[in-house]
């Protein structure tokens, strides 16, 4: 029942445009190969100005025309974001050169003390998303591929180095872990809801596409913790100890500090079909719309009173309708985007806050450092409905941005959308989710929007169904095929079965009624065939019925007897 409700709302909001609440002009082909190509040119001006001006610092001053470390250049940030889109644009050649550059230079034996939901989202999300579309790029893949590869090394290597974060009495990481040391001694236990809850996507995919399911493990254990600490209405805070569980802050909304969280939920029991996840966001969901949701706006309210605490709308939570779009709540999905989508008319981009009773900016949050949340929703939102409106949004802000921020040396933040001052730095987030929405909107021949009329076979037997649709974007835009998660989990479940079945095969038989407890020093110094030195046995989960010794020969089936 499930797996039909999850393909029956994916497929029916996600894959499948609707002809329903159709409304102004659609765009003809020509216009959308028109803004095709000034996206793809907006994407190369950035990009190309980070080669020539910023490399190999991560992240480009567009202003001063030149760079700056803010992740102590232990990756690339913008490589990452260039090797997702090249395959995207359909620049295979980059994909290739920039993949086996990541491959030579980086290295995550570093001391350095990096944000672990950053790092999950970017970094590991980023490496799971390129092994996966390596083969449609054209790289030579491993044999067993999307089950090994480096790309999947790499990923498996940088998120290894977050677990020591979630070594917490309540399973709720850290925020920040040194990538050489684990947890500084004297790190702060307080983190941010998003910091907990925003591990599923990323982290199961390692498990699954790996067989170690230490990964999966510890982003479960953090969210049913972070579900148990919800209030007596059934809201989360922004911020809370992961040592003690207590609320830090307790402004419950669905933006900054929180938002993520929820999408995973969402995300999570779409890609990994898991009703626990799905049954946690619809509890949230009923909790949000009774106390934070007015004439299709949210604002933050206390966690435990539900009162109104911050009456703003932040550009964060403009990633909203898309989520619902996802879960089938069409109808409130379009009226609040239309609510978002006229404070962009109001200034030509969304200010970091917005006032809902003064219907203005919030003084030192005028900012737009060209965020894609809106963009998102958009696309999302044109998918299930084929409303030409959602389309609309992204040309004005093709025609926003290049015409607001694009200077000689790539794009600047707004620093304030009242006049369009620029501020001196462009945010990866900007190649990685705007740029990447604003193309997947125009392009909906996309293979990323495929609906299981083109494949690729792969798998250890050759016999998996991979790229077919219907992937799952992480938080940072990075795409995530189901399908290769499922692929690996059954070749892991045999391997585990045929392990089971070749350690019984190497331990001397026993009666029947000894078989449920070990005989000290019985077969205690043989070595399994199947076992590495030191590794201890599991406990069988396959018995195979036994002929006695006079039944043991058989040919084409037939069981041969000491009678025949």
């Amino acid at each position: 029942m499930l797996t039909f409700l999850f393909s029956a709302v994916f497929c029916a909001t996600y894959l499948s445009p609707s002809i329903s609440h159709v409304k102004g002009r659609d765009f003809t082909e020509q216009e959308m190969s028109h803004y095709r190509d000034r996206i793809k040119a907006m994407f190369y001006h950035a990009y190309n100005s980070y080669l020539e001006n910023a490399y190999p610092y991560d992240e480009l001053r567009p202003l001063t025309c030149d760079g700056q470390d803010t992740w102590g250049r232990y990756v690339h940030k913008l490589f990452l974001c260039m090797l997702l889109l090249s395959i995207i644009l359909g620049n295979h050649t980059e994909f290739q050169r920039v993949a086996t550059l990541l491959q030579d230079t980086v290295d995550f034996d570093t001391d350095v003390n990096a944000s672990v939901f950053e790092t999950n989202i970017r970094v590991v999300g980023g490496l799971l998303s390129a092994h996966l579309l390596s083969k449609r790029a054209g790289m030579e893949v491993e044999e067993g591929w999307p089950c090994s590869g480096p790309l999947l090394r790499m990923a498996e290597d940088a998120a290894r180095r977050l677990l020591p974060a979630f070594q917490t009495p309540t399973g709720m990481p850290y925020g920040t872990v040194n990538l050489l040391r684990g947890v500084n001694p004297g790190e702060t236990p307080v983190t941010c809801t998003a910091g907990v809850g925003t591990f599923i996507l990323e982290f199961s995919s390692l498990s699954r596409l790996t067989g170690d399911p230490v990964f999966e493990n510890v982003a479960r254990k953090a969210l049913r913790a972070l579900w148990r600490t919800r209030s007596d209405i059934g809201l989360v805070g922004n911020h809370i100890d992961v040592i003690t569980s207590k609320w830090v802050a307790q402004d419950a909304g669905i933006g900054a500090g929180v938002d993520s969280y929820f999408e995973y939920l969402v995300k999570g029991a779409i890609m990994l079909q898991d009703e626990e996840l799905l049954a946690m966001f619809h509890e949230f969901d009923k909790s949000i719309k009774n106390y934070t949701k007015f004439d299709d706006w949210y604002l933050w309210v206390q966690m435990h009173k539900g009162t109104v605490s911050m009456p703003v709308f932040q550009s964060l939570e403009a990633f909203w309708p898309g989520l619902q779009s996802l879960t089938g709540d069409i109808s409130s999905a379009t009226k609040t985007f239309h609510n978002y989508y006229s404070v962009w008319r109001q200034f030509g981009g969304l200010p970091e806050f917005y006032s809902i009773p003064q219907g203005y900016t919030v003084d030192k949050r005028e900012g737009y450092p060209l965020r894609p949340e809106l963009i998102e929703s958009a696309m999302y939102l044109y998918k299930a409905t084929g409303d030409p409106t959602f389309m609309q949004l992204g040309r004005d802000a093709v025609e926003s941005i290049d015409k607001i921020s694009r200077v000689n040396c790539g794009f600047a933040t707004v620093k304030d959308v009242r006049d369009h001052k620029l501020d001196n730095r462009m945010e990866s987030f900007f190649l990685a989710e705007t740029i990447k929405y604003l193309y997947l909107l125009f392009d909906p021949e996309n293979f990323l929007h495929n609906t299981g009329t083109e494949f690729e076979l792969g798998g250890l037997q050759g016999d998996c169904i991979l790229s077919a649709g219907g992937y799952v974007f992480n938080t940072e835009a990075h795409p995530l095929d189901p399908a290769a998660l499922h692929c690996c989990s059954r070749y892991h479940s045999e391997h585990r079965e045929l392990q089971d079945i070749l350690i019984s095969l190497s331990e001397p038989l026993r009666p029947a009624a000894d078989q449920s407890e070990e005989t000290p020093g019985a077969g205690g110094s043989q070595e399994s065939i199947a076992l590495k030195p030191g590794e201890r046995r599991k406990a069988r989960v396959l018995s195979c019925p036994t002929q006695p010794f006079s039944a043991k020969l058989a040919a084409m089936g037939q069981v041969f007897t000491d009678d025949s």
